[in-house]
């Protein structure tokens, strides 16, 4: 049976160069950069140092702006609680959009709990951003706004730039979350005008368990952990070497061949975006059609759970996501999909493909000659879709209709 990956948004593959050059630090180059009084200790550290310069490159920042993490999860908890705390002195507003990922928008909930007034920004229905909406809900107390780059679950890529723009004629402070941009498409902290930037190793083909938080120099920012002097005291903790290597050579692939992934990834979605439509009923896209990563789409299907869709994809080979029910135990509808208008009783039936650089044309055409068949398995399943057909008006083949 023919087996395609279609889940890069939600993580990559290694590449074998970024493994290649992680492994020394596993046993040969092992040291604790903290003990850099010896050799063992300095070669990892160097390393680190190196990395750091590589992660920097990618997004045209400083080394000294870079801050290793554990995650993309850790870097946007670090970079709203962090500058909340570190300037609430000069006021307690905070602005985030409301289809965030559930790490800013739980730390921010965390903020108004300790007193903080949060704003939470509504999208259009294609879940763009309104700059204009930003600058209207910016206050004199308002010291850090959040919007990120690009929603993992839709695809959409935000307006940043225009946002930032604004953010620095107001003086106020603002983190994107570009955990789904970073690596991907070009993203260059300065053309955007933040001031805290979010990114993650494993989204660009480097390892799990790593991440980075650019912050602007001179940017003041409390440490959420403590203990321990690492990252210059804003991070402590020992630095997971081989991950922070991985990620290092990760984006100096990125960088270098970032436009030839891209001019890989566009034909892909798009013959996916044109075929779509003609090959299914009751189909809807979401998010915006054009301002989207070039790997992305995304769509939901009338009468279709989304579960039930990725399960009898997956029995053929396919592996895709859904945003019916993401980081939610309780199996609530998508806050995404419900904030850009899309019905709660239908939300279930939300896919996410997202294509990578080893996907082929090949894999497309095997998708959408199985995506059908499963869609039509599930309307057999589905009592909503019997309701639908049996309401539906039927030619008697006599010139009449009868229903």
């Amino acid at each position: 049976m023919r087996r395609v990956y279609f889940d890069y948004v939600t993580t990559t593959p290694a590449d074998p160069r970024v493994v290649e050059a992680m492994l020394p630090f596993f046993t040969e180059t092992f040291g604790n950069p903290a003990a850099h009084l010896h050799e063992y200790g300095l070669k990892a550290k160097n390393a680190v140092e190196e990395a750091r310069v590589k992660v920097a490159e990618l997004i045209s920042a400083k080394p000294q702006e870079i801050i290793f993490t554990f995650s993309g999860t850790e870097a946007n908890n670090m970079a709203i609680k962090g500058l909340a705390l570190a300037h609430q002195g000069k006021g307690k507003h905070i602005i985030i959009s409301e289809i965030e990922h559930f790490s800013v928008l739980y730390t921010a909930r965390d903020l108004e709990r300790m007193g903080f007034k949060v704003t939470y920004l509504k999208v259009d229905k294609d879940g763009l951003v309104d700059p204009d909406d930003v600058a209207k809900a910016i206050n004199r107390d308002t010291i850090l706004i959040s919007i990120m780059h690009a929603n993992n679950e839709i695809g959409v890529i935000e307006p940043i730039a225009k946002i930032g723009s604004i953010t620095k004629a107001r003086g106020v402070l603002f983190h994107t979350d570009a955990v789904a941009t970073a690596g991907i498409i070009p993203v260059y902290v300065a053309e955007l005008g933040v001031d805290a930037l979010s990114m993650v190793g494993h989204a660009f083909y480097g390892p799990k368990g790593v991440g980075a938080l650019y912050l602007r120099e001179g940017v003041d920012i409390v440490p959420i952990l403590k203990g321990g002097a690492q990252e210059g005291g804003r991070r402590p903790g020992t630095d997971n070497v081989p991950g922070i290597v991985g990620m290092g050579k990760a984006a100096e692939l990125a960088r270098l061949e970032m436009n030839s992934r891209i001019e890989h990834l566009i034909p892909l979605r798009d013959k996916l975006i044109h075929e779509l439509p003609n090959r299914l009923k009751y189909f809807h896209f979401t998010g915006h059609i054009l301002k989207r990563l070039p790997g992305h789409v995304s769509f939901w299907i009338s009468f279709a759970e989304g579960e039930t869709l990725v399960l009898f994809l997956n029995y053929n080979g396919i592996a895709v996501a859904s945003g019916s029910a993401c980081s939610s135990p309780d199996l609530k509808a998508s806050h995404v999909l419900t904030a850009i208008g899309v019905p709660p009783d239908v939300c279930h039936g939300s896919i996410t493909v997202s294509f990578g650089k080893d996907n082929t044309m090949e894999d497309v055409d095997y998708f959408l000659d199985v995506l059908p068949k499963v869609v039509e398995k599930c309307w057999q399943m589905s009592p909503l879709y019997d309701d639908e057909i049996k309401s539906r008006p039927i030619n008697d083949g006599q010139g009449g209709i009868r229903v």
